[in-house]
């Protein structure tokens, strides 16, 4: 009897990433036909075979959908055959499989592609002020404190400078 290794699915409006999870896999057998059929089988590491068909919801291109079997995982980047948002990835309704889930590291919501996936378009983010001070800034700042926690309760500064002023602002309280 063979087994299902766990699967991950996102898609965009043009194409669907299928990752399948085997460690080691050998004989690895991928077959995808324009109607939208599926089918994956392979062995672990464990000679242990795996396999399993998924009926896609839709028809698919299968000359520009690529395949690469790394080490860990098989990637699948299925290419639509029509620009379209899929309601689910398989033909049958109902709940899938559960060696099938969603892959949330790829996902994107359909109102969020015209946006780019990491996409910020023309943003510039040199005019954002994101602080990041200078060291100039950090000096003043330092002072400001300095200033600050030397006002006494009536608001007066006390002269202080150097070392004084270190030591007064650790002795006064918020």
């Amino acid at each position: 009897m063979s087994r299902h290794p766990v699967t991950k699915w996102a898609q965009r409006s043009d194409r669907v990433f299928l990752t399948i999870e085997l460690p080691d896999a050998k004989d690895v057998k991928l077959n995808l036909k324009p109607e939208g059929h599926f089918n994956f089988s392979a062995k672990g590491s464990d000679d242990l075979p795996y396999e399993f068909d998924l009926k896609l919801f839709d028809a698919v291109n299968v000359e520009e959908s690529k395949a690469v079997v790394a080490p860990r995982t098989i990637c699948y980047l299925i290419k639509k055959a029509e620009r379209k948002w899929w309601p689910r990835l398989l033909k049958k309704e109902g709940k899938p499989p559960v060696f099938l889930k969603v892959d949330w590291d790829k996902w994107q919501d359909e109102d969020d592609e015209d946006v780019g996936f990491n996409d910020f378009g023309d943003m510039d983010f040199s005019k954002l002020d994101m602080g990041g001070a200078d060291d100039d800034d950090i000096e003043e700042d330092e002072d400001d404190v300095v200033e600050s926690a030397s006002k006494d309760e009536g608001g007066k500064i006390e002269e202080s400078k150097g070392e004084d002023a270190a030591a007064a602002a650790e002795e006064v309280k918020p």
